[in-house]
């Protein structure tokens, strides 16, 4: 009896010299984090061979934390899986009303399908369809059918109070050009003021452009000294702008996000219908396609591969929300809502034995107070990704480190540019990092680092040391 309970306290003892190495951190990782005064309890870190079963270094890997816009990765991987690289989103124009002589004599509805990217440029060639179909005057109403995607209440200024920010923008069935105003400033010497042009330049919105011109240098965050204000009157907006911008930034751009989605398709679509030569006789409204309605044009999107890309590498928010609910929407949840998105990721999640009690899917984009994941499960999901069939658009959308989206000025300048594939995602109290690092064996090791704690802006430079440390095979 003795020797069957020497042999487990013996293997116990065995063990434990390994499981205290798993859990020490490198001297730099743990130096730079106690520089950034954030204590080890508050992260979370795997380093494992992504061909490997056990983790080469562990800290707190089981502990529920905000991951971020790493929570991207879940959103995409399950995408690819499910939906597939080559899918793509329609968006189209319908009519149930007879075409006599250039004149449409009723309606026309536009279908939204979630597309992700439904940009001012790929609006602009759906109607030239139309009028190349022979479409020159709209009788009737422009009816917008958003009916895929269940009406929610979304607060722009509920996150972090800035509403025009383009990644607080909400989801819908037809979100057009992230439902963003691209404006150029360019300061003007000879009349000392900065001009200010938009893209595109909705009919029912006014700008008031009050920007000072400056003397003083170009700082980085030269849009904290700019301010925009919103507001309506009656059937149009006007959007003030504030501040004072330096000469020396020269032309810089400024995007915003602004007005309800259908609003905002209002002003677009009559700026482009009448550039076009097109009028529209009536009004605009909310509706559906008719059972008798034709299609008249059509746009197909990008493919998810080449949408995925965007998403991880420049952290599109608004991007990930949309696939989110296209995963839902596919599932045959129409209209779709965030729990139904929610409820086939976790049905993907267990088909692949990937079961994760602590995971808080809210929207699939990271952009979110609630949502968790641990970091052993995020390396069990990028494990999962190293053996599936779509590792390879998967990992070619992660940042590359010091070459592209948002990794690319971290790195620069060492062995490991290049070399790492890593997505990022950052809040408030939140700095994350997750992905791949090939390592100067030639092997490619799972990285996941994720800090919660007030000080987190300031953990860059532990995670940049952990990600030197896996590059070099320790």
């Amino acid at each position: 009896m003795f020797r069957h309970l020497l042999r487990p306290l013996l293997f116990l003892l065995a063990a434990l010299p390994l499981l205290a190495h798993a859990e020490r951190l490198p001297a730099t990782v743990a130096n730079a984090l106690k520089a950034a005064g954030i204590p080890q309890s508050a992260v979370a870190i795997v380093v494992q061979d992504a061909d490997g079963a056990r983790p080469r270094l562990t800290l707190n890997a089981d502990q529920p934390m905000n991951p971020a816009s790493t929570m991207k990765l879940v959103t995409t991987f399950a995408a690819l899986e499910l939906l597939g690289p080559a899918y793509t989103w329609k968006t189209t124009a319908w009519s149930d009303a007879p075409l006599d002589a250039g004149v449409l004599g009723g309606d026309l509805v536009l279908r939204g399908s979630a597309d992700p990217k439904l940009t001012f440029e790929q609006f602009w060639l759906l109607l030239r369809q139309l009028r190349a179909r022979g479409v020159r005057e709209i009788a009737g109403d422009l009816v917008l059918d958003r009916g895929l995607i269940a009406p929610a209440e979304h607060d722009p200024a509920a996150f972090d109070e800035k509403p025009l920010r383009p990644y607080n923008v909400g989801p819908d069935a037809l979100l057009l050009n992230f439902k963003a105003v691209r404006l150029s400033l360019l300061p003007d010497a000879a009349t000392k003021a900065v001009r200010v042009t938009a893209e595109p330049e909705p009919t029912n919105l006014d700008i008031t452009n009050l920007l000072k011109l400056g003397n003083n240098g170009c700082p980085e965050g030269w849009r904290e000294n700019l301010r925009a204000d919103l507001t309506r009157h009656a059937a149009r907006w006007r959007l003030v702008l504030t501040g004072t911008y330096p000469a020396s930034c020269e032309q810089k751009t400024w995007r915003i996000g602004l007005l309800p989605h259908n609003e905002y398709l209002r002003g677009v679509f009559e700026q482009l219908w009448t550039e076009l030569g097109g009028t529209l006789k009536g009004g605009v409204r909310d509706g559906i396609v008719p059972e008798a309605a034709r299609e008249l044009a059509a746009i197909e999107s990008q493919t998810l591969a080449e949408m995925v890309r965007d998403i991880n590498k420049f952290s599109n928010n608004v991007m990930a929300r949309q696939l989110f609910l296209t995963m839902g929407a596919e599932a045959g949840k129409r209209p779709v809502r965030n729990e139904d998105a929610d409820a086939v990721v976790r049905a993907w999640l267990d088909g692949r034995n990937l079961r994760f009690p602590e995971l808080v899917l809210d929207n699939g984009s990271g952009l979110s107070r609630r949502e968790r994941i641990s970091a052993g499960n995020m390396t069990r999901l990028l494990a999962a990704v190293w053996k599936s069939a779509v590792m390879p658009e998967l990992i070619a959308s992660l940042p590359l480190s010091a070459v592209d989206g948002t990794m690319k000025k971290r790195l620069n300048g060492n062995g490991i540019a290049g070399q790492a594939h890593i997505k990022t995602g950052t809040l408030e109290g939140v700095k994350t990092i997750a992905g791949y690092v090939l390592d100067r064996q030639g092997r490619q090791q799972i990285i996941v680092f994720f800090v919660n704690h007030p000080n987190a802006r300031d953990a860059q430079a532990a995670q940049d040391a952990l990600l030197g440390w896996a590059y070099e095979g320790h």
